[in-house]
């Protein structure tokens, strides 16, 4: 069992540089739980007691507006870990924690985090960069929910999927995307309908394709150019355009699937 943990425990960026027998200390300390899909590891506003370590399965952590729309901040799978932040800073959990899949993880209390990074400056040096990329890809996060309209989010959020699946390139891409559009709005901070008019404002212009369940992008290096594009809307936005927009082919707009 020991063995075991502490192969989930090299899989992570936050320990796997660490020797063997701290990391064999720090497996020793953990423990091992089992959630069901659709269980909470924490809530929002709870007291933080602790991190998790994933060892196998996905957990998406959200925030949800007093409207009751959930915006995911990241989704984790083996070898992520989650809530380093208030186990360091001894506020509450500031998300929800929500089990996708059945999910194996690794606890390890906020007392036994301060003392293994007390004990060892490598660990407590990698927890601060860690924490300092979270925080730069929740900047980055503001920035596109602030400046970018909702397809040019939608085009950073295929690139990056894009990404996940090793999928990466300067020029055509295809992988799988098995995510409703109710998921992908969760993601990119939007809301079913308007995601699947901009998949169709996509697919119009030629950036994206599908194929079942497989999207296509013949040029990621022009989908990188639309996405980046900061569109600002009018002042006194013409009704005859925002209607036009509303009143996109719904045949062209699938609300139930991410792919038409």
């Amino acid at each position: 069992m020991t063995a075991r943990r502490i192969d989930a425990l090299k899989r992570t960026a936050l320990f796997g540089s660490l020797t063997q027998s701290v990391l064999a200390e720090i497996a020793e300390r953990s423990k091992a739980l089992h959630c069901r899909r659709g269980e909470m590891l924490f809530l929002a506003g709870e007291e933080a007691k602790g991190l998790f370590v994933v060892v196998q399965g996905k957990v998406r952590v959200f925030q949800h507006s007093p409207a009751g729309r959930e915006q995911v901040m990241h989704v984790d799978t083996g070898g992520a870990v989650i809530a380093e932040v208030p186990v360091f800073d001894d506020g509450p959990y500031p998300a929800t924690a929500a089990c996708d899949s059945d999910v194996d993880v690794l606890f390890i209390s906020k007392q036994d985090m301060h003392a293994f990074c007390a004990k060892y400056s490598s660990l407590a040096l990698r927890a601060l960069r860690i924490m300092a990329q979270r925080v730069r890809r929740h900047a980055q996060l503001i920035e596109a929910l602030s400046f970018h309209e909702v397809g040019q989010r939608l085009a950073l959020f295929l690139l990056a999927e894009a990404q996940r699946a090793n999928a990466a390139s300067d020029q055509r891409i295809v992988f799988p995307l098995n995510l409703s559009n109710h998921q992908v709005a969760n993601r990119i901070g939007s809301v079913r309908d308007v995601v699947a008019r901009a998949f169709a404002r996509l697919k119009h212009e030629g950036l994206i394709g599908t194929k079942g369940r497989t999207l296509i992008i013949p040029d990621a290096n022009a989908l990188k150019r639309y996405a980046m594009t900061v569109h600002r809307a009018p002042a006194h936005p013409s009704p005859l355009k925002n209607s036009a927009l509303l009143g996109a082919d719904p045949e062209l707009c699938p609300t139930g699937k991410v792919i038409a």
